[in-house]
């Protein structure tokens, strides 16, 4: 059977209709290349050439095997490119989730924009999920990258699993514009110690839930809980209806809903973390060319 390097052969004296002029190009002396010619012939079992002493002319099948010859020629320098790009990262799939909080971080759009302009070859396949959710997936390696919340709450499930810390966001006091707090700048979480609070479940978003009863405990208050939202922006909506208050990070503020205002705490352990988690040992050349990328100086 044929080879490339037989393919090329031909394909470069069908070009310059010349053996001598073929070889010159090819950098090889012209009888191993006559002979290469014969043996693709006798594989084919077609004549492709005809030659005599002073003219070389491609035969009818000759002129067919030409285009398939250069196709294939083609598809093969196509697949090495591609292999290529792949080994280097900058081919193949990566599969990332964020939690619903991160959408109202800038990090998000500036990474995916960022990236896309970096590996624009790369498929992404994106996913909303919990922090808990996106490391048990992680660990299955049913996802490659997460924009997480938290580190993990299991040491066991930590030592599989890397964090690239992008950000410790602060976080807000969200309050209803007509409350008397609402015209400060900013605030201890326990001068709000006699207030009602709106929070996710804590099955849904334990960061934020136990980073609330986390600063109130240092302050000597259990945080009166009176509604729940399963969504965090659906915490702004019972914020502004007067249901309670809620701890937000930052971010949030972007959201202009009317009827809502934000206060800076003071707490030192008021903030979120943002950070990217992968697997310690996945060897894909895709995700490591992401996290480098990305963590990089911009």
């Amino acid at each position: 059977m044929f080879d490339f390097r037989q393919l090329r052969y031909f394909v470069t004296v069908a070009e310059e209709l010349s053996f001598t002029r073929a070889a010159q190009r090819l950098y090889i002396s012209q009888p191993p290349l006559s002979q290469q010619i014969q043996a693709l012939e006798n594989d084919l079992g077609v004549r492709l050439l005809e030659r005599n002493k002073r003219n070389v002319s491609l035969t009818e099948p000759g002129k067919l095997f030409l285009e398939q010859a250069r196709q294939i020629l083609d598809k093969a320098e196509e697949a090495r490119a591609q292999m290529a790009d792949a080994a280097t990262g900058f081919s193949g799939k990566l599969r990332l989730a964020y939690t619903v909080s991160v959408t109202f971080h800038p990090a998000l759009p500036q990474t995916l924009l960022r990236y896309r302009s970096f590996a624009p070859q790369v498929r992404l396949i994106l996913s909303e999920m919990y922090t808990e959710q996106q490391y048990a997936a992680l660990l299955a390696g049913e996802l490659d990258v997460g924009f997480v919340r938290d580190e993990p709450e299991h040491t066991g499930m930590a030592r599989h699993l890397r964090l690239d810390v992008i950000d410790r966001e602060p976080l807000l006091l969200a309050l209803p514009s007509n409350h008397p707090l609402a015209g400060r700048e900013s605030i201890w979480l326990r001068e709000a110690a006699m207030e009602a609070f709106v929070v996710q479940p804590r099955e849904l978003a334990a960061t934020l839930y136990d980073r609330l009863a986390q600063i109130a405990a240092k302050a000597n208050f259990h945080p009166q809980i009176r509604q729940h939202a399963q969504q965090i922006n659906g915490l702004l909506v019972l914020v502004a209806a007067g249901m309670g208050l809620a701890l937000v990070p930052a971010s949030m503020r972007s959201v202009s809903l009317p009827g809502v205002s934000y206060l800076r705490l003071e707490d030192p352990d008021a903030y979120m973390l943002l950070a990217l988690a992968s697997r310690v040992d996945d060897p894909s050349p895709v995700v490591r060319r992401f996290l480098s990328a990305m963590m990089e100086p911009q």
